[in-house]
């Protein structure tokens, strides 16, 4: 295969299918939790259905995200992530046209097998296909171009809101990915890692699932049946024991989905334990804010959507920089200060209570939250997927957007309870606010251990070439392929 170069006409195309591809699953992922309030209230669904409409779509997407990359890597890059963005429709289609709560759950779980499918696609077809010294950039403008999608997706979705239903959040995502399938089977070329074996992980599926799944419908069972239920106990002894299963079916297999060796590198080791500390907290922070903005604050829809935006602005503007910041003086110092801002912004929300003033009491904590977090992503993306080589990048990108999801999945399931929820209702201003303060307390105390794990695990240095082999030195620096990893990258 030819490597595309940026800035020429097939590398455009490149970018633009990956990056309306991957912002399918993205947008999708956030605007649906501004909708929550008015989901709840049109189908009469409870906390628990509230919850299991984020959760369902995050559990599919966190158990198979891995085996998205490793068919990639397998079957072909493009095929795979042509058959996500095709799934991905189909489900949209089904969760729009959802008459109960029960069906719109089943739809949105489909929806995640085809965001599992393209998500960790994506940012593998920009690793194989642009030419080495242009590959930094065009994960740059994929980050950049996605963020302007993640500007205008809170904006869109409360419009959509405003003007018509919570279906319309779902069935616009059939016509973008019709636009998506006809620019990549065009212009998109196919790539696949040649020393991939070609049997499959089934023992490591089967036990992921079962872990995860148990923990999620655990949690998220427990503030309606309480602690001792069998409906909250089966299933959390049945995650514990899953998750023990997968370990060790990791260990065991032949051709595992998560090659155990990759972790011997501390820095990805490390990068992946800052993931999981702080995307658990963005999680609850992206669940519950726009929540409350609506429910206790009283803002609408729309409103409260354009809420969390200059998150996104800041990002979009800053990224870069903080990604080139990371490898100046090394990733430790911005890995350990973002998450630290990130906790300072986090205790000016929890003051968030009825009548609250956009521009004095939210927009500080927002804007914080904005500068914590582009000081962190560029450089945790760029380190956790620097240090596999190239023909790794679908296990790289999965393993480190699989711990992203199930960080916020198990979020959204864990926080309400540990807030205090028990059995009450999300949208009950009197029951959410205290909620939602324990909520943002806990977050900041999640995002203060991810900076401790940065600064335990991150190396000091910035990234020194290195010699071209699969896994690099376990105390070493994070580098791939002889080449620096510069990239600022967004999680999709």
């Amino acid at each position: 295969m030819e490597p595309v170069r940026y800035g020429t006409a097939a590398g455009r195309w490149v970018l633009l299918a990956t990056v309306l591809g991957s912002s399918l699953a993205f947008i999708d992922a956030t605007v649906v939790n501004l909708a929550l309030p008015e989901l709840g209230r049109d189908l009469g669904a409870s906390a628990a259905g509230l919850q299991w409409t984020i959760n369902g779509y995050g559990l599919a997407l966190a158990s198979l995200i891995l085996v998205g990359g490793s068919l990639g890597d397998r079957l072909g890059r493009k095929r795979v992530f042509l058959a996500g963005i095709s799934w991905f429709a189909v489900a949209s289609l089904l969760c729009g046209l959802a008459p109960t709560i029960e069906l719109l759950v089943a739809a949105r779980i489909l929806q995640g097998v085809g965001g599992a499918l393209l998500t960790p696609g994506a940012l593998a077809i920009l690793e194989a296909s642009f030419a080495s010294g242009d590959r930094a950039r065009a994960i740059g403008a994929w980050s950049g171009l996605g963020g302007i999608g993640g500007a205008l997706g809170p904006f869109l979705g409360g419009w959509l809101l405003q003007i018509g239903s919570w279906r319309y959040l779902f069935l616009i995502n059939v016509p973008v990915a019709a636009l998506v399938l006809w620019v990549a089977a065009r212009h998109v070329p196919e790539s696949r890692d040649p020393s991939a074996a070609r049997r499959f992980d089934v023992a490591g599926l089967v036990t992921g699932i079962l872990g995860l799944g148990g923990l999620t419908y655990g949690f998220t069972a427990w503030p309606a049946h309480g602690a001792g239920h069998p409906a909250v106990l089966v299933p959390l002894i049945a995650g514990v024991l899953g998750m023990a299963a997968f370990v060790r079916a990791e260990l065991r297999s032949a051709h595992p989905m998560v090659p155990p060796e990759i972790f011997q590198h501390r820095a990805f080791t490390g990068a992946n334990l800052v993931t999981f500390l702080v995307y658990a907290a963005n999680g609850g922070v992206f669940f519950l804010v726009v929540v409350n903005l609506q429910v206790v604050a009283g803002y609408p829809a729309l409103a409260a959507g354009l809420a969390m935006l200059p998150v996104t602005v800041i990002m979009l503007l800053f990224s870069a920089r903080g990604g080139a910041l990371g490898q100046r003086i090394g990733p430790r110092l911005p890995m350990t200060a973002g998450p630290l801002v990130c906790a300072a912004a986090l205790l000016l929300l929890s003051r968030v209570g009825p009548g609250a003033g956009y521009p004095a009491e939210v927009l500080p904590g927002v804007l914080l939250f904005g500068a914590g977090l582009t000081l962190l992503v560029a450089p945790l993306t760029a380190t956790a997927l620097g240090a596999l080589d190239d023909a790794h990048a679908g296990i790289a990108s999965g393993v480190n957007n699989a711990v992203a999801r199930a960080a916020g999945l198990l979020a959204v399931a864990v926080l309400p309870l540990a807030a205090g929820l028990g059995s009450g209702s999300l949208t009950d201003p009197g029951q959410l606010q205290p909620v939602y303060r324990n909520a943002m307390l806990i977050c900041a105390g999640l995002l203060i251990g991810g900076a401790l794990a940065a600064y335990l695990t991150i190396p000091g240095r910035p990234a020194e070439p290195a010699p071209n082999h699969r896994f690099c030195d376990p105390a070493g620096p994070p580098v791939r392929s002889g080449r620096r990893s510069t990239a600022p990258a967004r999680r999709r």
